[in-house]
């Protein structure tokens, strides 16, 4: 007994010491190396991370490289793009170039948050419709389709029109909550295709809780389909405060994409020559949306077996091989 007690005692500290840290080395070494396997000889994912990384660095550090403040009159109305006023000023003398970065954080904010909003009432909706089924499944997917049979931006414009003129905070509430029925429905699906799997079935024998299924078998599965949704929805809530904006729904008053296309439009600047006054918004919107475009297309390559190519058949071999181990199929 005492050769047994002692031989306990001395493993524990090597069990101690086998132990992984919380944070290793070795574990951020392999993220980096999927993320360079994402990017690696896929140049819409490269083209499209160097782009969105150019808009967000000017959207946070705006305050620094805006050279003008952007709600102030500056310089006389529509003066021509020159050395001091880099992308030309407004009909009311305001700098476009500090405009168009103050207006970045407006519009990226505004998009990033509906998205967040759509996609977790879509992850909510679609999941609890596809995994519970029956009365369940029968009214959450009676309350996307009803969503569905409303075109969302018609449905947003007569909401916005309701409201009055609407600031960001509801606008963004708005675009979340009409614009989940598409998400909710792809996911409702794609869980309903995982069901059924082994994995599930065995998870619900040995007695596991359902909200523990979805959370650690369900949603792992989800990740690329969310994403993909999510990006989708934010080129969609661009265009769309965008569109509020030019047509004078939103607060012409705050500094964003959408507030300079509508000053643009009610001061006729294309047919009054300040041609930049209308295009530095419109390209920077269009710039924006192609380059989430093209970030959501390599996600589609690393995600769907049928576009997967070169490198990124490794890394969905490294990923199906860890999802398996997880689940202890190794």
């Amino acid at each position: 007994m005492d050769k047994i007690i002692n031989t306990n005692k001395a493993s524990e500290p090597s069990e101690m010491i086998a132990r992984e840290p919380r944070f290793s080395w070795k574990k951020t070494k392999k993220t980096l190396g999927k993320i360079y396997a994402f990017f690696y000889g896929n140049p819409p994912a490269i083209i499209g991370g160097l782009l969105l990384t150019i808009i967000l660095c000017g959207a946070l550090f705006a305050p620094v490289l805006a050279t003008h403040n952007p709600e102030k009159r500056v310089a006389r109305p529509h003066v021509a793009p020159n050395a001091e006023y880099v992308l030309g000023t407004t009909r009311s003398g305001r700098d476009v170039y500090s405009q168009v970065l103050h207006g970045a954080r407006k519009s990226l904010t505004v998009a990033i948050a509906a998205g967040v909003i759509a996609m977790s009432l879509a992850v909510i909706i679609g999941v609890s419709s596809g995994y519970f089924g029956g009365k369940i499944d029968e009214r959450l997917n009676f309350l996307t389709n009803v969503f569905l049979v409303f075109p969302q931006l018609p449905l947003l414009i007569v909401l916005a029109a309701f409201l009055g003129q609407v600031g960001s905070l509801v606008i963004t509430v708005l675009l979340g909550i009409t614009s989940w029925p598409w998400g909710a429905r792809v996911i409702r699906s794609q869980t309903m295709a995982i069901r059924n799997k082994e994995f599930i079935i065995s998870a619900e024998v040995m007695g596991e809780s359902k909200i523990r299924i979805i959370l650690v078998e369900i949603l792992p599965n989800l990740v690329s389909i969310v994403f993909g949704g999510f990006l989708g929805t934010v080129i969609y809530a661009m265009g769309a405060e965008a569109g509020l904006g030019i047509l004078g729904l939103g607060d012409a008053t705050e500094v964003s994409w959408g507030s300079m296309l509508y000053w643009a439009q009610t001061s006729s600047s294309l047919y009054t020559g300040a041609w930049w006054e209308m295009l530095v918004p419109a390209s920077a919107l269009a710039i924006t949306g192609g380059a989430l475009a093209l970030i959501n297309m390599s996600i589609d390559q690393v995600s769907n077996p049928k576009l997967r190519t070169g490198p990124h058949i490794k890394l969905w071999h490294q990923l199906k091989k860890q999802a398996d181990k997880r689940r202890g199929l190794l």
